[in-house]
Order: structure tokens, then sequence, then C-alpha cells
């Protein structure tokens, strides 16, 4: 058995009927909350607890039966770009 050329595999994958061609422009990026996560070496119930996001949107999220929201959106965003701000942050508000 030879290894297919890049051109081969193309046009076989073109022709598979159980993969149709994708137009991944219009297709919505959404955060990957696990991938995140798994960065910070934190478990579901860690981050969940961390930034104050409940466990079961947590899950949901992860395992694609929802999407977070713009603002959600926003804040995982923030928590990518500056975990340790965030949590000083939480804890320094939840002091008072």
């Amino acid at each position: 058995m030879r290894p297919m050329s890049e051109e081969e595999i193309e046009a076989a994958a073109l022709s598979d009927p159980d993969n149709p061609p994708r137009d991944f422009a219009k297709m919505r990026r959404v955060p990957r909350v696990k991938t995140l996560r798994r960065a910070l070496g934190l478990t579901q119930e860690e981050f969940a607890s961390r930034y104050h996001i409940p466990l079961g949107t947590l899950r949901d999220w992860e395992q694609g039966r929802s999407e977070p929201d713009a603002p959600a959106r926003a804040y995982l965003k923030v928590i990518a770009g500056d975990a340790k701000g965030v949590e000083r942050v939480l804890k320094s508000s939840a002091a008072r």
C-alpha cells in the first residue's frame, strides 16, 4: 500500500459522500473551555469554583450541549489572558 499524495487525499475527501465540504468561514468559533481549563491544570470543579462559573454550565460548554454567550466568551478570554489576575480580583472582592 503506497502513501497518498496531498492531491489524492483532497480528491478522496471531496468524493466521500459521508464527508460533505464545510464552509469554515461561516462556522462560529467557540472558546476551547476544556483546553483553557486543562492548560491551567484545574479540574472542572476547581475551575468552576475559582472563576465563579456554575459547574453545570461549565460541563455543558465542555460537552457541547451549550455555548458560552458573548459576555461569557469575553470573560473566558480575560481568564485566558490573565488567569492569576482574575483570581486575585475575585478573591479581593470576596474579602470585602
